[in-house]
């Protein structure tokens, strides 16, 4: 038998990669069948992502400017982009409160998917998820990519934020995702430190599962980078506000006629950013499609700590799990 000619093997001198293997089963063609609280066919878990102050920074120390602002043409150190720092602002000054301001309009229960040194730099943000019913996930100590540092360097970042969040909000976060992908060490650190109920670092599912961590049970809860407005700037884009309120309300609908099928219940990831959604007229496509997901009676909005509690409850270890182990 020839060798597939698009796979090569790994050199002999290289050391195992590690963290855990890849699952291309999943639950397969019989996910679980289950409704959400009240009967819902499918849980809205809106997730703002709050980022601003905790960015890569030349003035923090960092040897990078962040690339992830308004423009696509970033500038390289070592000169300040003053374009993309005051762009972060926006999120922080405006942004983050005229979405606040929508979901307490509307009464929408949100997780908030935060940097610790974001909400020590924004205390009135801060004091709103202290006093509100919203869920803080934890997202770092800083924005910064957790796949690059050590294993040691991980675990002190983690316990940092942990503290610092605790400090700002009065929550002890009981989630956790980082900012682009996790290192091959993230899932086996939350569950060693403890206290957490769920990690939404993968995106490879609809619904939670349980993964096996040495021997833990652990949850993760998917997120999404499709149902997600950074699609606004990552290829292929949204041309318009439109564009992602068809998205969303399109995801939406397909979900709800597979519930009508017979094919179980969903989870509908929503993720947003202050600084992008927090434009008015982005905002005003994410109100549209609220407004539209509120209006049926089939469809629920939960917080991502309410979802981990309901799946762990509902269904513990008597749902098909993976056999990841780490």
């Amino acid at each position: 038998m020839r060798d597939n000619p698009g796979v090569t093997s790994t050199p002999p001198d290289r050391a195992p990669l590690g963290g855990p293997p890849r699952d291309f089963v999943g639950y397969g063609r019989h996910p679980p069948q289950f409704r959400w609280p009240g009967g819902a066919a499918v849980a809205i878990s809106v997730v703002l992502n709050y980022e601003e102050g905790a960015e890569y920074s030349l003035l923090d120390g960092d040897p990078i400017n962040d690339t992830w602002g308004e423009t696509s043409t970033p500038l390289p150190p070592p000169v300040r982009d003053m374009g993309t720092e005051t762009h972060y602002e926006f999120g922080s000054r405006v942004g983050v409160w005229r979405l606040v301001r929508m979901v307490e309009e509307l009464g929408i229960p949100i997780s908030v998917d935060a940097p610790a040194l974001a909400l020590e730099r924004n205390p009135p943000f801060a004091r709103w998820l202290r006093d509100g019913p919203h869920e803080v996930i934890g997202h770092g100590y800083r924005w910064t990519e957790d796949s690059q540092m050590t294993r040691a360097q991980e675990r002190a970042h983690l316990r940092r934020a942990i503290e610092s969040v605790e400090r700002s909000t009065g929550q002890r976060v009981r989630g956790w995702i980082v900012r682009t992908m996790p290192s091959v060490n993230t899932r086996e650190l939350l569950v060693q430190e403890g206290g957490f109920l769920y990690d939404s670092d993968a995106s490879n599912d609809e619904i939670p599962y349980f993964v096996d961590v040495a021997g833990t049970p652990f949850l993760v809860v998917p997120y999404t980078k499709v149902y997600n407005d950074v699609k606004y700037f990552l290829a292929p884009t949204y041309a318009r506000p439109a564009d992602f309120l068809e998205t969303l309300r399109g995801g939406l609908d397909y979900m709800l006629a597979e519930a009508e099928r017979g094919f179980g219940g969903r989870m509908l990831t929503v993720g947003v950013h202050s600084r992008w959604s927090g434009q008015a007229h982005r905002a005003g496509a994410l109100r549209e499609f609220l407004d539209y997901a509120l209006a049926r009676e089939d469809v629920t909005f939960m917080r991502r700590v309410d979802i981990a509690r309901f799946w762990i409850e509902r269904f513990g270890g008597r749902a098909p799990r993976t056999t990841h182990s780490t």
